[in-house]
C-alpha cells in the first residue's frame, strides 16, 4: 500500500514538472515570469533583512544607552562603597597608630 502511495506522489511530482515544462506559454515567457518572481522574492527578502537590521540597530543603541546609564549608577555606588571602605581603613589605621604609640612608650 505504501509503495502505491509513493508511486502516486512521484507521479504527481512528475506531472507537475511536465505541466510547467509543457505550459502553454513559450519558454521565453515562462523564463521571464520566473525571473520576475525571483526578483520580487529577492526584493522582499532584502526588505525584510533591512527591517530586521534596523530593529537590531535600534535594540543595540537602546541597550548601549541603558548600559551607559547602568555604568554611571554602578560607578556612583562603587564610589560610595569605596569611600566607606576608606573610612573603615582610616579608623583601623588610627587604632593601629594608637597601639603602636603604646608600644613605643614602653620601650
Amino acid at each position: 500500500m505504501i509503495q502505491y502511495k509513493g508511486a502516486l506522489v512521484l507521479g504527481a511530482l512528475i506531472g507537475a514538472t511536465a505541466g510547467v515544462l509543457l505550459a502553454p506559454d513559450k519558454g521565453r515567457t515562462t523564463r521571464e515570469h520566473l525571473k520576475e518572481e525571483g526578483k520580487e522574492i529577492k526584493d522582499q527578502i532584502s526588505q525584510d533583512f533591512n527591517e530586521v537590521k534596523d530593529d537590531l540597530c535600534k535594540a543595540a543603541k537602546s541597550g548601549k544607552d541603558k548600559f551607559k546609564d547602568d555604568l554611571k549608577d554602578f560607578a556612583s555606588k562603587a564610589s560610595y562603597k569605596t569611600e566607606a571602605a576608606i573610612t573603615f581603613l582610616e579608623k583601623q589605621l588610627a587604632k593601629l597608630k594608637e597601639k603602636n604609640k603604646t608600644l613605643q612608650q614602653s620601650s
